[in-house]
């Protein structure tokens, strides 16, 4: 039986390295000799493994070593892992519409999405789901408690929910949807649009188009310029980030993707069309934006199209291809690296800000109260300036009116200080309202402790404000 399998563990490399063009290598030998090595240690392991393991998990287990042991990006995906890449990159599953969190054991709703099952249903932010089908939620993970409350679309779900310290459990069922995952976020920032991009999936783009039309239409001539958040943003579908740097290019290379065969490298460039009308752009990125992240920001500041502003990113530099295997799963392969507009690999090295501005706290110092100024002091020269304006329009050409010094007004508060992070901790992101790990409160103005965000707001401001002026 044991040799029986090695057999067939043995014929399965084979037609594995055949199909990947192994044989075309002139070391074909030395391949049977290695295949032979795994075929033995496959029979000592399955044989003498402390517990019993499947053929299974020990053929996964050597394909994905295999995959890993070659870069950090490169794995298998079994069926379900798989499945779930798909919906991630998708962007829609079937579901109730909830972002959730687990707390002392339970799920906790974060926010409800607007026009979805569970906002239908009432739930609220806060609630906690305590059963799933009657049956008790604790004892499970937030990923097991996820998946039970996903499936297919038209199907339903009963869950028990509890809101409030004092209030009884209440069930609900509802209807299972298509939910489709919001990868933008959008606000108004005075005369700036602030466009928020947490990954890159199939609804990247549509939602961007969407978000600038709105903000577009509600501030129209008074758009000074936008600001596009990339932090934390650990990537996602290359097509995405490219359809994404097209919408604030006119013209040129966006990025170029260099395989293994020179005959592999492939440009991708912009199409006429730019959605920001040429408004200026300010990019946020930190040590959490990589990959198609590092893409959008590298193409803008290349072209010079944006200033890109923040903490060096994370330099993942490489694209993997996902590839199908028919009857399993799949691999995710590293198959090219993609370099910026000007050449630049960044892999490993990240993209550098053209104004670095690290994550800071703000806190105001307190000023005295009853600090003097110069209209304080006595005999001080009248504001003729004011005296102008205080004067009658028809005022008889006699005696000047006596103004009296304007009262004192408290002193403007000094720039307070910043107080800098070490540099290697994540630079928090402020989430728009209603987003996931959000603090403000509802009516609270959300970007009070982004010391990045406003430092982008403040330039795009000032630029705003030079050109306003030039004009005049």
């Amino acid at each position: 039986m044991i040799k029986v399998m090695r057999v067939a563990v043995l014929a399965a490399c084979l037609l594995l390295t055949a199909r990947t063009g192994a044989f075309a290598e002139s070391n074909t030998s030395e391949t049977y000799r290695q295949l032979n090595l795994f075929g033995d240690v496959f029979e000592r392991v399955r044989s003498e493994y402390v517990e019993k393991v499947t053929d299974e998990q020990l053929i996964e287990s050597a394909i994905n070593g295999m995959l890993t042991s070659l870069d950090p990006h490169s794995s298998y995906l079994n069926k379900k892992n798989f499945q779930d890449m798909q919906v991630q990159t998708r962007g829609e599953f079937g579901g109730l519409g909830i972002e959730v969190t687990m707390e002392n054991g339970l799920v906790k709703v974060v926010s409800p999405i607007d026009d979805t099952p569970a906002a239908r249903a009432g739930l609220q932010a806060g609630d906690l789901i305590t059963h799933l089908n009657s049956e008790p939620i604790l004892g499970m993970t937030l990923n097991d408690a996820v998946e039970k409350m996903r499936g297919a679309v038209g199907t339903e779900i009963k869950i028990t929910v509890r809101r409030g310290e004092t209030a009884e459990p209440f069930d609900a069922t509802l209807t299972r949807a298509v939910i489709r995952i919001q990868s933008v976020r959008s606000r108004v920032e005075g005369s700036v649009g602030y466009l928020r991009i947490t990954t890159f999936n199939e609804q990247t783009q549509s939602g961007l188009d969407k978000a600038i039309a709105k903000i577009k239409g509600e501030l129209g001539p008074k758009l000074a310029g936008f600001v596009l958040d990339l932090r934390n943003n650990p990537g996602g579908l290359l097509d995405q980030a490219i359809s994404v740097s097209d919408t604030f290019l006119d013209h040129g290379e966006i990025v170029s993707t260099r395989g293994r065969k020179p005959e592999d490298t492939q440009r991708f460039n912009a199409k006429s069309g730019d959605q920001a009308d040429g408004l200026p752009i300010v990019v946020l990125i930190n040590g959490g934006s990589a990959s198609a992240s590092e893409i959008v920001a590298g193409a803008l500041q290349d072209h010079h199209r944006a200033v890109i502003m923040g903490t060096q990113s994370f330099g993942k530099g490489s694209v993997q291809t996902i590839i199908p295997l028919q009857g399993h799963g799949a691999i995710r392969l590293t198959t090219s690296r993609y370099y910026t507009p000007s050449g630049r690999s960044i892999q490993q090295l990240g993209i550098t800000p053209d104004i670095e501005v690290r994550q800071a706290k703000i806190e105001e110092i307190e000023q005295p109260a009853n600090r003097r100024r110069e209209s304080d002091l006595k005999g001080a020269l009248r504001n003729d300036n004011a005296a102008a304006k205080a004067k009658p329009a028809t005022a008889p050409a006699a005696k000047p009116a006596v103004v009296a010094p304007p009262a004192p007004s408290p002193a403007a508060p000094a720039t307070p200080p910043a107080t800098v992070p070490n540099e290697n901790t994540p630079a928090p992101v402020s989430p728009a309202p209603g987003e996931e790990g959000g603090e403000s409160a509802k009516g609270a103005t959300p970007t009070a402790a982004d010391y990045q965000l406003e430092r982008a707001l403040d330039l795009l401001r000032g630029v705003a404000l030079f050109r306003n002026r030039t004009a005049d």
